[in-house]
Formats: C-alpha cells, sequence, structure tokens
C-alpha cells in the first residue's frame, strides 16, 4: 500500500532531527557555562558556602554544574520549538 505525500506530511521534520536540534545547542551551551561560571568560581568554595562538608570532588562539581545547565538550556531549546509550532484553526 503506497503512502500518500500531503503537504503536511512533506514539511514534518524527522523526530530524531528534532531532538538533536534541541540537545546539540544546548549541549554547546552548557559547555561555554561551565566554562564561565568555573572560571570565576571555585567550586570547592560554591560547596563551602551552602554550609554543607564536601563530599565531592572538584570534577564532580564540574559534572553536576555541567549536566545542570544542560538541563536548564535543553529545556529553554525544548520549549522555543514547541512554542513555534503554527496554532491550529479550530
Amino acid at each position: 500500500m503506497e503512502h500518500k505525500k500531503t503537504p503536511q506530511s512533506e514539511n514534518q521534520i524527522p523526530i530524531v532531527q528534532q531532538v538533536i536540534s534541541v540537545l546539540w545547542p544546548s549541549f554547546l551551551t552548557a559547555g561555554i557555562a561551565t566554562i564561565f561560571t568555573f572560571t570565576f568560581f571555585d567550586p570547592q568554595e560554591i560547596v563551602l558556602c551552602t554550609g554543607h562538608e564536601a563530599q565531592i570532588n572538584r570534577l564532580g562539581i564540574y559534572s553536576l554544574g555541567f549536566f545542570l545547565f544542560w538541563v536548564l538550556t535543553s529545556s529553554s531549546c525544548a520549549l522555543t520549538c514547541y512554542f513555534r509550532r503554527p496554532v491550529r484553526p479550530h
């Protein structure tokens, strides 16, 4: 059975491309944010300011900071993609 192509299906972006278009720029942005943040702030001092003893090493804090930045920037990118979709008429 042949699948008919409609104008909407021809303009549809594959799901893999949609996911990559969110994750790749947010990965790059998280890397840059991590570099700038930890250039100005020592990770051990950030942990000590919270009142907790440092139970995690610097590499762990760098990793945690990177993944937090990645979650924030990927959610921002995903919301941008979501709100760019056209509104369907009723």
